[in-house]
């Protein structure tokens, strides 16, 4: 934090030892660093706006990519409502992108999460039912023979 290190070595097999101090050396003056810690405060409400813009631009991304991905592989699972409507939202959502609204961006954003969360759902309901159907036993016409076996020397 103050800009100090200090090093020490020390030789196990001839016991030399040597350390080393090192030092930072400012070239600002008080004056100009305290001028910048004023700036930093004075802009501390426009950095936090910047963050929250990247952070609003960084989940509408992921979701974009998201969806798409899931548009892509299960696609076919689609009917053909839900696919112009996520396409719908999906190019809605890259449109307010192209822009710095970030309140039309969280919009745009939440609207495709829903269409994708409809669809996810409807997917995962689906592929439970798959696997209930498709499990071992489920039709319960096997003959189960209980044994034990014992291993006699």
């Amino acid at each position: 934090a103050n800009g100090i290190v200090h090093v020490s070595a020390k030789d196990r097999a001839t016991d030399n030892e040597q350390s080393m101090t090192i030092t930072g050396q400012s070239a600002l003056d008080k004056d100009v660093i305290d001028q910048m810690v004023r700036d930093a405060e004075m802009h501390a409400d426009e950095d936090h706006k910047r963050r929250e813009q990247a952070e609003v631009r960084n989940n509408a991304d992921n979701l974009l990519y998201q969806t798409r991905k899931l548009v892509t592989d299960q696609g076919d699972e689609l009917t053909d409502d839900e696919k112009s409507n996520v396409e719908g939202k999906l190019a809605a959502l890259e449109a307010s992108l192209e822009g710095d609204d970030s309140d039309a961006i969280k919009a745009a954003t939440e609207d495709l999460m829903e269409a994708s969360q409809e669809f996810g759902q409807r997917l995962y309901e689906a592929a439970q039912q798959d696997s209930t159907a498709n499990e071992p036993g489920a039709a319960g016409d096997d003959d189960v023979v209980d044994a034990e076996i014992v291993d006699e020397q």
